[in-house]
């Protein structure tokens, strides 16, 4: 197994200050996400030989490795001209992934909720032009559902990876989407979603929310009312609804083997005891 820190809390830190850091909590692996000198939202890769090659040095030099690169494009965008933008920022995006000497990447759908059919087609569009390249550069794939994207549950996004028919394409469940990977279920059922992906299962991302749909839908309160806003959080473990207990005792069950990530995102104050919690808790849990 390889647990992993989603370093987007220090993303202003320097690249060799970054990994270091990293480093310094304990953990051994990356999950690279998104950072503006590198690999920015929705844009074009701004990482050059030279930056790959710093990655690459600190990396070596803190004895850290990537266990897998995660960009971010709209390559399910309905908007035709969007999607094939967004399939030229993943061709780069591998060719760099390569470089580094990464075996895996990990993303979103990135469609639209309100025009779910288009945006699927485009997916399947996207896949068409880059499943070839994938499998020639030997980068396997692990997608998750997110909320406010054409497919935000477990068991319809599960059978969205098994359609792809690729043993190296498979599933991410990502901890803090848990209330909206339920759907309209009053409970999430955890253990279950988590079972329904059985050997699709690779990937885990770490962090608690709150249940959105608790309080009679009053646990947040939006305005205007009405608004299809989605709403959760990456908090540390413990400070949120999602039901750890069931969440680490089936991966045990399962013997999950894959990537754990811890990605909390809401405490950029203390996040270096944020991430040195979550590495203690989540090898306590599936290390022992």
């Amino acid at each position: 197994m390889k647990i992993a820190l989603d370093p987007y809390m220090f993303r202003a830190l320097p690249i060799d200050e970054m990994v270091r850091t990293v480093a310094e909590l304990g953990y051994d692996y990356i999950e690279l996400s998104p950072r503006d000198d590198f690999m920015p939202f929705f844009l074009h890769p701004r990482a050059d030989d030279d930056r790959v090659r710093e990655l690459k040095t600190a990396l070596a030099r803190y004895g850290v490795q990537l266990s897998s690169v995660l960009p971010l494009y709209k390559w399910s965008s309905p908007d035709e001209t969007e999607r094939r933008t967004a399939v030229r920022y993943w061709r780069r995006m591998i060719e760099v992934t390569v470089e580094l000497g990464c075996p895996l990447m990990n993303s979103e759908f990135n469609g639209r909720p309100e025009r779910a059919a288009e945006s699927e087609a485009a997916f399947w569009r996207s896949m068409e032009d880059l499943l070839p390249v994938f499998e020639r550069e030997g980068i396997a794939l692990n997608l998750e559902a997110h909320p406010d994207d054409f497919c935000e549950e477990n068991a319809p996004a599960v059978d969205l990876v098994r359609a792809v028919n690729k043993p190296w394409v498979n599933y991410l469940y990502c901890a803090p989407h848990t209330f909206h990977l339920s759907g309209a279920d009053a409970v999430a059922d955890v253990a279950a979603m988590l079972r329904y992906a059985g050997d699709k299962l690779r990937h885990v991302h770490i962090a608690d929310t709150f249940d959105h749909k608790g309080s009679s839908g009053l646990r947040y309160i939006l305005n205007p009312p009405g608004t299809p806003a989605r709403i959760h959080q990456h908090l540390d473990i413990g400070q949120g609804e999602v039901d750890w207990d069931a969440f680490f005792g089936t991966l045990r069950e399962m013997d999950f083997d894959g990537v754990a990530t811890a990605c909390v995102f809401a405490w950029e104050e203390r996040a270096r005891a944020s991430s040195s919690f979550m590495l203690d808790r989540i090898r306590k849990e599936l290390i022992g």
